[in-house]
Order: structure tokens, then sequence, then C-alpha cells
């Protein structure tokens, strides 16, 4: 079975798949919420324009998870009249389900495009993406709309679907998906990490994929590519994004269990790659090392492994000279902030999710960089004890606390603030 690690992922290979539309007239649709973070990377790696493609599932009214049909802009509606039939379903409760998605659908508009104006379809070829396909009926509705639109061709792409949702894809001229398993259960059993996505992430990849950029032919290549940074007698594995003329770099310092594979850090690497930050994912400790627990949670191992892992991007012709950020989540954290607090550091800035703190303490008042704290209201442990280590500190600090938020802030929406908060962090203190 395939499993893709993420939905950013999934939507980098998917992009593969569909190279050969680069240099045509495609719009690519994600539809929301799942489908718009798969979509964004298929846009970003076409270089096609991106929108949303909006349509509500219609419910049964005695079991709202089954799909009896679904609707979308401009009016379009579809309708399963076996399913209907079978549940016996009369036209007055069919329109009373409609107009209440409908109010949902519409407001969705106005949220998710901010005013902008719908991308213009006519003549031009339509990409819907999703996350994944399960009984077909919101897809089949999304290219119904597509082609109502005045698009010309309409391609229905998504990471994994069984094969009966393929077959009986409607209003798609062509249809690719990448897995097609036929012990098919649930679209989310092919992801490690399918938290959902809050709509204030629609919004900012929406944003992001609006935004004008610049065509400097002069500029450097974006870096993207794994690395290994040899720190004394170890070769440290990393991830580095770095964009074209970037003045910036933020490392992410992961806490224990963690690694550069986590889909959390990953995302918030994404918010800040968006606003032009380059960032470095990374493990501070090597495979055998992580084998000994001591090793995950020695502070000061780790924070002369953060200030090597600096030295190093000073070496480097893309980030020498640029300002450098460290991203600490849990244990890493108090790594970062104990680095930060070395005579000698060069940091600009330090932000700590959920972070442990306190663990840098008693050199907390020694930090020099400006330092912003992100905690869930419901980690009151990690809370308290960022409150305390707060007290300690001299340089510019803010504690922000997160309404509804765990430890992982794995609550819709929480992470996608989280990520906010360090992106307007960063860009305020590392481009000043």
């Amino acid at each position: 079975m395939v499993v893709f690690a993420d939905r950013r992922e999934a939507g980098r290979q998917l992009a593969r798949r569909l190279e050969h539309w680069r240099g045509q007239d495609v719009v690519v649709l994600g539809l929301p919420r799942g489908g718009v973070p798969v979509a964004y990377e298929v846009a970003k790696a076409l270089g096609a324009p991106m929108d949303v493609i909006v349509v509500r599932k219609l419910g049964l009214p005695f079991q709202p998870e089954v799909a009896m049909g679904a609707i979308g802009e401009d009016g379009a509606r579809m309708l399963n009249r076996h399913i209907v039939a079978r549940a016996g379903v009369s036209t007055e409760e069919i329109e009373q389900v409609e107009a209440r998605e409908r109010a949902v659908l519409e407001d969705r508009i106005v949220r998710f495009r901010k005013g902008r104006e719908r991308i213009d379809l006519a003549g031009r070829i339509a990409l819907v993406v999703d996350d994944g396909i399960a009984t077909g009926a919101t897809a089949n509705v999304a290219c119904q709309v597509a082609r109502h639109l005045g698009a010309a061709r309409v391609v229905l792409a998504a990471p994994v679907a069984p094969p009966e949702a393929v077959e009986h894809a409607e209003g798609a001229d062509e249809v690719v998906v990448m897995s097609m398993p036929r012990q098919f259960m649930a679209v989310g059993m092919h992801y490690n990490d399918f938290s959902p996505t809050s709509e204030e992430e629609v919004v900012a990849l929406l944003d992001a994929a609006a935004a004008p950029r610049d065509k400097d032919e002069s500029a450097s290549p974006d870096a993207d590519e794994d690395v290994g940074i040899p720190v004394g007698e170890v070769v440290l594995a990393g991830h580095l994004q770095v964009p074209p003329n970037a003045t910036a770099v933020v490392v992410f310092a992961h806490g224990s269990g963690s690694s550069r594979h986590s889909p959390r850090n990953r995302y918030v690497a994404s918010v800040l790659q968006e606003a032009g930050l380059g960032t470095l994912l990374l493990d501070l400790l090597s495979v055998e090392e992580e084998l000994d627990r001591a090793n995950v949670f020695d502070i000061g191992l780790l924070a002369e492994r953060l200030a090597a892992v600096t030295s190093w991007l000073g070496t480097r012709a893309d980030t020498r000279g640029c300002a450098v950020g460290y991203f600490g989540a849990s244990t890493g954290a108090g790594a970062a902030l104990l680095a930060a607090a070395d005579p000698a550091s060069t940091v600009a800035a330090v932000v700590s999710r959920g972070g442990r703190v306190d663990l840098a303490a008693p050199r907390l008042g020694e930090v020099r960089a400006p330092t912003l704290m992100i905690v869930g209201s419901h980690d009151e442990y990690v809370l308290d004890l960022n409150r305390q280590a707060q007290a300690q500190m001299a340089c510019p600090n803010r504690l922000t606390v997160v309404l509804g938020a765990t430890h992982l802030f794995e609550e819709p929406g929480t992470l996608a603030e989280a990520a906010s908060l360090a992106r307007d962090w960063f860009v305020e203190h590392l481009r000043s």
C-alpha cells in the first residue's frame, strides 16, 4: 500500500505525474479543504495559476456522512438517484439539505477568496485536484462545475482512489491517480499525517499562490536538497530549502521522538518558505546516537550541534551572510535557547513551539536574540514552565497562548496559527 508522508509530499509526487501539462493553459483547482495543500504543490511545480473549486456534499438527512450527491458554484448539482431512491428521500428533504449546504458553500467562497475574482476557466484546461477520492461524488460535481464554468478540458487528479471511483468518474476527460488499491478503506489510511486542513491554511495557500513572483533571471536557483553536515566525527542529515537571493534561514531543532521528517515541522517550514525564508530541517543526532535516549535529552550536546550547523551555513555561497533564526519544538527549544545564550552566537531570532525552554536555565538571562514562545492553552504544565522561564529573560520576548491547543498542536487550526505567528516573528526580526 502506498503511503504518503502528508498532503504536501503527495502533491509533489502528483506534480511529477502531471509534468506534461507544464507550459499549457492550465488552471489548478484545489478541492477545499484537504485538496488545497496538494493542489498548491502541483500549481507551484507546473508554474500554473491556482484557485479553489468549492463544492459541498449532500448527505442523507438521517445519515449525513453518506453522500446522496453534491453541489457547486453557479447552481451546479449532482444527485445519485440510486441512493436517493433506496433511502426514500423526498424532494422536499433534498431541497432542505441543499439550502443548508449552499449557504455554507457561499460563505466559504467569500472567506477563501477574500474578495479575489474567480480565475476565468473559459477555453482553458481545468486540473481538479483532491487529496484522495473515496466515492467520487464530490470530485465528479467539481468536474461538472469546471465544465459549466467554461473549461475546454477537465482533468481530475488525486494521489489515491479505489478503482471503481476512477471507472465511474463523470465529467472528466482524463483521470490521473497514482495509487488505486483494490482493498480501499479510507483516504486517510494512505497518509502518515492526515490531520485536518484548517480554513486558515487554505486561505494562506491561496494567498501564497496569488502573490506575484519576481522574474529575476539573474537570481540563483532555489536550493532544495538533502544535505550532510559534518560535525566532529558525525555527519548530521538535513534538508535545506533556500529561495533565490535569500537573506535569512531558519534552522529547526525538533523535540525528542521526532526527526527532520516531522510533518508538523515540515508544515511550519512550508509556511516560512512561502514568506521567502530559507529553512533547514535537520537531525541533531546521528542514527546511532539516537539509540541512546540520554543523548536525546543532552541539551548541551544539542546546543553545540546547533552552533556548528550555524557555522556551516556560513560556508555555503547561497546562505553565507544570511541572518539565522532557530525554531525549536519541545526539548529542541531548550537546545535552541542554550545555543542562543552563547556569547559567540550570531542567531538573530528564536521561536519556541510547545518548548521546554526551562531546560536552558540558568542561562536564559544571557539570551540576546528576540524570542517568541508559543504554547497551547491546554498544555498547562509547559505553559507554566514558559511563564517561569520568561521571568528570567532579558531579551525582547513574547509569550503567546494558542487557545484550544494541546502540546502537539493537533487540534484543527492550531498548528496553522502557530506557523503564522512564527512566520511573522522571523520576518520582523530576521529582515530588520
